[in-house]
């Protein structure tokens, strides 16, 4: 087997249309590195391609990296690598055997690779150690028709909907200028406080539609999806994702009292949902479920129909 490895050289609309292909989540692509080293100038980005000798890819991988107690140095590929296409499970043996060996990282050095697959698809792991078990997440097949996708709901999910329907709840697609959707942050910001979980940094979502901005010529709508509805004059929920290649993740959510009574967010996710199949985007990330600490949340996410994903771990 020939495959070779280049470190940032790959330029960045192959990537981007590459990483479309993959169907890659939103911390392989380009525009998530460059809101974290705008964010964090200490940290390196680096971007992995490996192609076969033909030149054909067979992966990306957006690695970050930085300093760790002083001496040593952390990397993490988040979600990645991206396989690009079919992909044997020798070739990602070896596309794993590659990053380890090339990373232009200096010694002493961690690497982490947490991939977006079950354990069972994740092939080309072995000899390596497992050093934590992974998180899961709800993914929405948005290739399905619009009738299938909603036959897909548990009754109570498609019942709430249709109370949503019938309410006086008014539905609107936000824009995109931050100012416009800064309260549905701020917000996030303060419910974040109230139930201490961790997300996506909310600083990072301007930046991030900055980047995607600038791949996608100005279009500012290119990486940003948000919702609102409301009940009068008041908003009663909102809901921001992030669009990335073939794909979006929920990345933001809030309701009021009103609105929780209403079924705003079931409201906004359907028509959320028939949007971004509308544009092209083929999966919804619901953005990781906790049955623990999030119960109500979590089922929310589950009765929407969409499969589970349990990812497999972290590897060393």
């Amino acid at each position: 087997m020939s495959l070779s490895i280049s470190w940032n050289e790959l330029p960045r609309a192959e990537w981007d249309a590459a990483h479309g292909r993959a169907g890659a989540s939103y911390q392989q692509d380009w525009a998530y590195g460059v809101a974290l080293k705008a964010a964090s100038p200490g940290v390196a980005i680096l971007r992995a391609a490996v192609a076969r000798a033909d030149g054909s890819l067979v992966a990306l991988a957006q690695i970050v990296a930085r300093p760790f107690a002083m001496v040593a140095r952390f990397a993490l590929c988040t979600h990645g690598p991206a396989w690009v296409g079919a992909v044997t499970a020798g070739e990602k043996r070896e596309t794993y055997r590659l990053l380890r060996k090339s990373l232009p990282h200096g010694w002493p050095r961690l690497l982490v690779f947490t991939p977006n697959e079950a354990a069972g698809d994740a092939e080309g792991l072995s000899g390596m150690s497992r050093v934590m078990t992974g998180d899961a997440t709800v993914l929405i097949d948005l290739k399905q028709d619009e009738a299938a996708l909603r036959g897909a709901m548990e009754s109570s999910w498609r019942n709430k909907l249709s109370k949503a329907e019938r309410s006086d709840l008014v539905l609107q697609k936000s824009g995109l200028k931050p100012a416009q959707y800064r309260w549905l942050i701020d917000a996030e910001i303060k419910q974040r406080q109230k139930r201490g979980y961790r997300a996506m940094p909310l600083e990072l979502t301007e930046t991030w539609q900055d980047a995607k901005a600038e791949g996608a010529k100005g279009d500012r709508g290119a990486g940003l999806a948000v919702f609102r509805a409301d009940m009068g004059r008041d908003p009663a929920a909102g809901m921001l994702f992030l669009i990335h290649g073939s794909r979006a993740t929920y990345h933001v959510g809030w309701t009021s009292e009103a609105g929780r009574d209403n079924a705003a967010h079931n409201l906004i996710l359907w028509a959320a949902m028939k949007d971004l199949k509308a544009r092209g985007v083929a999966s919804l990330d619901l953005g990781g479920v906790n049955t623990q600490s999030g119960a109500g949340i979590a089922r929310f996410k589950l009765e929407t129909g969409g499969a589970v994903l349990q990812r497999a771990g972290a590897y060393v």
